[in-house]
């Protein structure tokens, strides 16, 4: 059942006005102080939300409003925290991923002066061979035209040795010739 409310704007005097306007006021009030009630903790909630979104990891927010406002103040500060020991742990993380590669770093330039010590070595070890080779390549030469000229030499000697006995071998026949010529004019 529904029951209408006829009411006459004429019959109506300056006090209805009156409490129709505060009403109003209070009607008005009540929703604001209501929705400050409301609005304040989202706020705070907004503010601490930018601030962990810029890095603050240490922020957190209390309200005790006895609501879900407040529930939702638990699951940030959980948020929060979990949002801080994970940064902790990467940066523990990469303390030790720092120290590790600091290590093998280290240990890789030891490795490669010691190897660039042993090129060094070789190298200086090679050009010494080399120089030694070069050494004996020279000296080898020297030999081959000494030996060379030895043999040419040797040749000429030869050449005049058998010169010389040709002349001796002649010398002799023509001593045996003159002997015999002698030896025949003794006997004669």
């Amino acid at each position: 059942m529904v029951i209408f409310i006829a009411l006459v704007y004429k019959e109506f005097n300056i006090e209805f006005y009156l409490v129709l306007l505060l009403a109003l006021i209070f009607t008005f009030s009540f929703s604001l102080a209501i929705g400050q009630k409301f609005v304040s903790p989202i706020k705070k909630l907004i503010r601490r939300g930018e601030e962990l979104s810029k890095g603050s990891l240490k922020t957190r927010i209390y309200l005790e409003t006895k609501d879900e406002f407040e529930e939702l103040a638990m699951v940030f500060n959980q948020i929060a925290e979990e949002l801080e020991r994970s940064h902790s742990m990467v940066e523990k993380a990469k303390d030790a991923v720092s120290i590790k590669v600091r290590a093998r770093t280290k240990e890789l330039e030891e490795n490669i002066e010691r190897l660039e010590r042993k090129v060094k070595d070789r190298a200086r070890e090679l050009q010494r061979m080399i120089d030694e080779f070069e050494k004996f390549q020279k000296v080898g030469r020297r030999r081959e035209i000494e030996i060379i000229e030895l043999k040419k030499a040797l040749q000429e000697a030869k050449a005049k040795d058998e010169k010389l006995k040709g002349k001796l071998k002649k010398s002799k026949n023509e001593k045996e010739v003159k002997n015999k010529k002698r030896g025949k004019k003794q006997k004669r």
